[in-house]
């Protein structure tokens, strides 16, 4: 299937059920702000398979999914200043913003207020649909485009657009560093992120899964030290004594009080585990006299992102992938739904 100078070839989502399927469909409209890239590889993310599957909301099929993207540009409009033909470039979850409210122009776009275009299942502000990097081609916005530097390949870049950044950012904020103590809830695909993250910002990690079965993975990556969240004793062994805990993830069961436990006074609570299901309710006397915060954190902004890839390019981080041909796209996501990553799956033209 070829595609038009203004169209591009995806494989595109038309139910929640049915595989995915080659579709020809329109690029946005161009302006002078945009850039045009062929697609080299694209990372698959747990967004992906909740918008397909509609379990956060209406999608608007047909949908072409992927916001973990890295191509070679192969055009840029005249507003462009930051990259040029032949530049590898990477584009994540946020593909657009208004750049006029209070949050674009303090410098947190990936909050905005106005008009913000998510990279799939979502809408430019002239009204064409955005389209995601499951695809050939990708067209958009260069504010939101990033230059992979030159010595990290496209497959190791492109989890970094979303996974990494999601990950990176709050425990940059949050100002990890080698006197924390971090632990991380979840070992899965954001869960190795956080622990390469903090491991490179000098903490000490402790990985968290509710078995013992990623203990041996967790060390691997790098964790000083596991706990089993499902045995007491285990737990106590850090009671009041974690900085940070990143939650990548947790299971419906979750229940505050054991894990807010763990944090000194002023500790942190960060997450950016997306479930279909609800946190449940929390005591405010238990937040009051732990003396901690519960925080979100969504992506991350444009200037996150540029520190993150110099972050990973400077301490050698790197995720752990495995790569799939484009064309089988649909045996990846067979293979995701059936827990098979280790951590991250590439897609690849």
């Amino acid at each position: 299937m070829s595609a038009t100078n203004d169209s591009f070839t995806g494989w595109a989502a038309t139910s929640k059920t049915a595989p995915l399927e080659q579709k020809e469909l329109k690029l946005r409209a161009w302006d002078e702000y945009c850039i045009e890239m062929d697609i080299t590889h694209c990372g698959i993310c747990g967004s992906d398979e909740h918008t397909i599957k509609e379990s956060w909301g209406p999608t608007m099929y047909p949908c072409v999914v992927g916001h973990e993207i890295v191509g070679k540009v192969t055009k840029v409009g005249k507003n462009v200043t930051h990259l040029k033909v032949g530049d590898l470039a990477g584009i994540g979850a946020q593909s657009g913003s208004c750049h006029e409210c209070a949050p674009c122009k303090e410098g947190n776009e990936n909050v905005c207020r106005g008009h913000s275009t998510f990279t799939y299942n979502s809408k430019w502000a002239n009204g064409d649909m955005a389209y995601g990097g499951y695809a050939d081609k990708w067209r958009g916005d260069s504010r939101f485009a990033f230059k992979v530097p030159d010595n990290m390949p496209g497959e190791v870049a492109a989890t970094f657009f979303c996974g990494g950044i999601t990950t990176y950012a709050p425990l940059k904020r949050a100002n990890v560093n080698e006197k924390s103590v971090v632990g991380v809830m979840g070992i899965g695909g954001l869960g190795h992120y956080g622990i390469l993250w903090a491991k490179a910002m000098g903490a000490k990690v402790v990985g968290m899964s509710h078995s013992d079965r990623k203990r041996e993975v967790a060390l691997e990556l790098g964790c000083d030290d596991y706990i089993v969240t499902s045995n007491a004793d285990d737990m106590a062994r850090y009671k009041y004594e974690m900085t940070h805990i990143l939650c990548t993830g947790t299971s419906p069961d979750f229940q505050w009080p054991p894990f807010l436990n763990l944090l000194r006074p002023n500790g942190r609570f960060i997450n950016v585990s997306a479930p279909d299901w609800d946190f449940p309710a929390i005591s405010p006397l238990l937040m009051i006299m732990n003396q901690v915060s519960i925080e979100g954190s969504a992506i991350g902004s444009p200037e996150e992102i540029r520190d993150m890839l110099d972050f990973a390019d400077k301490h050698n981080v790197r995720p752990w992938i495995q790569k799939y041909p484009m064309k089988d796209v649909n045996k990846a996501l067979e293979d995701f739904r059936a827990g098979k990553p280790r951590f991250r799956f590439v897609l690849e033209n």
